[in-house]
């Protein structure tokens, strides 16, 4: 169902009965806060865990507004074609977010930013894909929310407890500084990955030489990136997934690698050794 410019709509739909229902709008970016209200009523009604993934599916094209997604609950799928600004799903609790360039512009837009900055701040719960670069301080403080973005600015997994974030590109500088929880999956084809990273939180392991549950749980986000965005870059890599997984890093905080990884030996180490 169409439902002309969001900016217009004053009182938010949802599934009266748990039924599936799928909006589509134009959207420009001074709206914001798209799905706050529409979650509210879908906690009120249903609970925040009560709605099956994607039973309201709002689709919308243009550039969003900030703070697309925040606080969304379990139920709401927000699916953007173009663009959205800072703070995309803030405190997610449970919704799915999609952000994807129009079709005309997947080719030419591989490795532009399509989100801001400060993208999952306090997310809970919840996912993200979106199919081009986020700014900096993507996933600080993310205490459960899982993504797959294809880079991302400076203090990218900050202050992280857990979730899980796939990066398909390059990160930029402190990258997982005071990072407790959680893991990253990093596509690091031009080694440079030791360059950038705050070394005092968190350590990283060639992630072919992990566990089959971890390249498993790494492949299959990005299967759904690709699914969900159609990413170009996201279908290159799984059809080279032997190279592309010699390629990955998996980086966990010190705190619990012993835990996780006793008998592996960080990158960092090897490399070091190796020099």
């Amino acid at each position: 169902m169409r439902g002309g410019s969001l900016s217009r709509q004053r009182s938010p739909t949802i599934p009266q009965r748990g039924e599936k229902m799928q909006l589509e709008y134009g959207v420009e970016n001074t709206t914001r806060a798209i799905g706050a209200r529409s979650s509210s009523r879908i906690t009120r009604k249903f609970g925040m865990q009560s709605l099956p993934e994607g039973r309201l599916h709002i689709r919308l094209e243009g550039s969003a507004g900030q703070s697309l997604g925040a606080f969304s609950v379990q139920g709401l799928l927000l699916e953007v074609l173009g663009d959205a600004n800072d703070y995309v799903g803030k405190g997610l609790s449970g919704a799915t977010i999609v952000v994807t360039p129009r079709p005309r512009d997947r080719r030419s837009s591989i490795g532009d930013a399509i989100i801001g900055n400060t993208c999952l701040y306090g997310a809970t719960a919840g996912k993200l894909f979106a199919a081009g670069t986020a700014g900096v301080r993507f996933a600080v403080r993310n205490s459960g929310a899982k993504s797959v973005v294809e880079g991302c600015g400076a203090n990218g997994c900050e202050y992280m407890t857990n979730g899980r974030a796939v990066i398909l590109g390059p990160v930029g500088d402190n990258f997982g500084a005071g990072m407790t929880g959680g893991a990253a999956y990093i596509w690091d084809p031009s080694d440079r990955f030791a360059q950038v990273v705050n070394p005092d939180s968190i350590d990283w392991y060639p992630l072919g030489e992990m566990s089959e549950d971890h390249i498993g749980e790494a492949k299959a986000l990005i299967e759904e990136h690709n699914r969900r965005t159609g990413s170009l870059r996201a279908r290159e890599l799984l059809d080279n997934w032997e190279v592309t997984l010699g390629q990955m890093l998996m980086i966990v905080p010190k705190e619990v690698a012993s835990m996780l990884l006793a008998r592996k030996q960080p990158a960092k180490k090897k490399q070091a050794e190796r020099a």
